[in-house]
């Protein structure tokens, strides 16, 4: 069986010197190229990301068909887990 390599293409990104410098730390500490962990780095984000805006999708098309959490759910998950660390005090 012979494995096939997928076509690539050039893209340019404006980047932070910092986070080139990194890069370049990275890629010498590694022994593999910059473009490698750029690549890999795109990958993680973007499977990442996909996930997030699909679980989002999802939570719409569930809202939009009613399915929302009663109150009496809300406030279970609540006494359970408690509030959240990190909510901002109101304004009020």
């Amino acid at each position: 069986m012979v494995a096939t390599v997928e076509q690539t293409v050039n893209i340019t990104v404006r980047v932070p010197e910092g986070v080139r410098t990194a890069l370049d730390a990275l890629a010498e500490a590694t022994d593999r190229t910059r473009q490698y962990h750029a690549l890999e780095a795109l990958k993680e984000y973007i499977e990442r990301e996909g996930w997030i805006v699909g679980k989002i999708q999802e939570g719409m098309r569930a809202a939009d068909d009613g399915d929302l959490a009663t109150d009496e759910e809300v406030d279970a998950t609540f006494e359970r887990y408690g509030p959240i660390a990190n909510s901002r005090p109101s304004s009020a």
